[in-house]
C-alpha cells in the first residue's frame, strides 16, 4: 500500500525557517513533523475518516480541511484527493491571520 502523498512539505519547511529567532519555533516544527507523518500513514477516503483522525479538523467543503496545529495557534488549509490519497497543502499561518481569509479558496501564495 502506499502512503499518502503530501504537496509540498516545502511549503510547511519554508514556514518553519520564517519563524526563526521565535519563540515556539520548535514546537511549531516538531507539531508539523508530527502531522505530516501521521498523515502520510493516513487512508482517508472522506472527509469524516479525516474527522475521526483528527477531532479538532474543520471539514470547510469536500475537499478542504483546516487542521489546528500547535494547540491551534496555527492553522493548515489542506485541499485532499481521496480517490489519488493525495493532500496538498494550500496555505499556513497563525489562527489570527486565519480569520482573515477564506480557506474555502485560499491558495499558498495569497
Amino acid at each position: 500500500m502506499h502512503s499518502v502523498r503530501v504537496i509540498a512539505r516545502r511549503t510547511l519547511t519554508r514556514f518553519v525557517e520564517s519563524l526563526k529567532g521565535q519563540k515556539g519555533q520548535r514546537a511549531v516544527k516538531a507539531a508539523l513533523d508530527a502531522w505530516f507523518h501521521e498523515v502520510q500513514r493516513a487512508r482517508w477516503r472522506n472527509s469524516a475518516e479525516v474527522k475521526r483522525s483528527y477531532a479538532t479538523a474543520s471539514i470547510v467543503s469536500a475537499d478542504r480541511v483546516v487542521f489546528n496545529i500547535k494547540g491551534n495557534d496555527y492553522r493548515l488549509v489542506t485541499a485532499i484527493d481521496y480517490v489519488r490519497q493525495i493532500v496538498f497543502i494550500k496555505w499556513i499561518e497563525t489562527h489570527a491571520d486565519y480569520d482573515r481569509i477564506d480557506a474555502r479558496t485560499v491558495q499558498h501564495g495569497d
